[in-house]
């Protein structure tokens, strides 16, 4: 055997006594990775490092420092202080209540903050108020041990929903605690006079979407329609029917199919709640442009129809969004006459019809005349 040989037999025996330490890859040999430390039983994983800690107890032990400031409504900031000698995970638990004078809030959203010994951090929290009554300011907010047992299967709710938008948690919450009425959070005005509430409650108000989303989640947990002062108001029925944003959402909730959308309009028109009998003439408009521009003028020259109808008649043709309402709206304008209120509204309505046609005009040239743009991928 030459001596290159034996040097090689050398290494091979080497490898084996020394555990392995080489090993063959393909025809040559190889160094293999240093054991990770990881793998030596004793060596502390890092999830098991820290102690995990409710917000609540890790103050009541005094093993963090907290202060916590808020707006008394969907916004509040915690700074926490490690003040002991092991690193902490703190939880901050759905449903925890922070007070400040008479506001109160929870939170709707849960968090947790791992914190060193010695290490401050801040944190941005999620809450809602669960009083109409709360002052929206910037205060100083503390941790209370009460809770809040009627809302749990709304929390609930909200952790399973996460398209359920915190404006509608927020109705929810103030529907559940105080039973409000629509008037009161309702950005829409009254046709009936609003049934105020003991305060103001416009920092609450919101789109019917959002109204619409917390009706529906308090019927799937168990809370009945009839039970709630905020269902028996017809209003919200056509307005969210009205608005295109939220029409889907309402056409779900009282199920009205496509099939007896009509139906649903030519009911609201002819025997509805006579204070909003009319607002079915701007959902025609909107969603049935065709019968719009044949039946609205006819409804705004007839002088036995209610003056309440003919003004909507006249105002609704806008809503069509065709330019051939327009010819309509300036017929009217000058048939009824500028001395009279129906003829001005007509031509209101049509210089209003009129700049978003020519706005929209804009907006198609504008798209036709810019190179198309790639597309950015949804992160959702």
């Amino acid at each position: 055997m030459n001596s290159k040989a034996i040097c090689v037999l050398v290494a091979i025996v080497a490898a084996v006594a020394g555990g392995g330490a080489w090993l063959r890859s393909g025809d040559g040999f190889v160094a293999e990775p240093p054991a990770s430390s990881a793998s030596h039983p004793g060596t502390p994983d890092r999830a098991n490092s820290f102690e995990s800690i409710s917000l609540s107890d890790a103050i009541t032990q005094g093993k963090v420092n907290a202060s916590f400031s808020g707006n008394g409504r969907e916004q509040l900031v915690a700074i926490l202080t490690n003040s002991g000698p092991a690193p902490l995970q703190v939880r901050i638990d759905v449903g925890q209540m922070f007070v400040a004078a008479k506001n109160a809030v929870i939170i709707t959203v849960e968090d947790a903050a791992e914190v060193h010994p010695g290490q401050t951090l801040q944190r941005e929290l999620h809450t809602v108020a669960i009083r109409s009554s709360n002052k929206i300011y910037q205060g100083v907010y503390n941790i209370s041990p009460n809770t809040v047992p009627q809302l749990d299967a709304l929390l609930v709710y909200g952790r399973k929903h996460s398209e359920f938008s915190a404006s509608a948690m927020q109705t929810a919450v103030l529907v559940l605690m105080e039973n409000l009425p629509l008037s009161a959070v309702a950005k829409f005005t009254s046709a009936t006079g609003e049934l105020k509430s003991r305060f103001n409650t416009d920092s609450f108000r919101v789109e019917c979407g959002d109204i619409l989303s917390a009706l529906a989640a308090l019927r799937e947990i168990g809370v009945p329609d009839s039970s709630l002062t905020m269902t028996i108001d017809p209003q919200l029925k056509i307005e969210a029917m009205i608005d295109p944003l939220s029409r889907p959402q309402a056409m779900r909730y009282y199920g009205i199919s496509a099939r007896n959308e009509w139906e649903f309009w030519r009911a609201e028109l002819l025997s509805g709640p006579p204070a909003t009998r009319h607002y079915a003439l701007y959902g025609i408009a909107r969603f049935y442009p065709e019968i719009a521009i044949e039946m609205l003028p006819k409804w705004a020259r007839e002088s036995q129809t209610s003056a309440v109808y003919r003004l909507a008649a006249v105002q609704a043709l806008a809503e069509t969004q065709r330019a051939d309402a327009l010819r309509l709206l300036r017929e009217l304008s000058e048939d009824l006459g500028s001395e009279t209120e129906l003829g001005r509204a007509a031509s209101g309505a049509a210089d209003s019809l009129q700049q978003r046609l020519e706005q929209a005009r804009e907006r198609q040239t504008a798209g036709a005349s810019s190179p198309a743009k790639e597309e950015t991928p949804s992160r959702f």
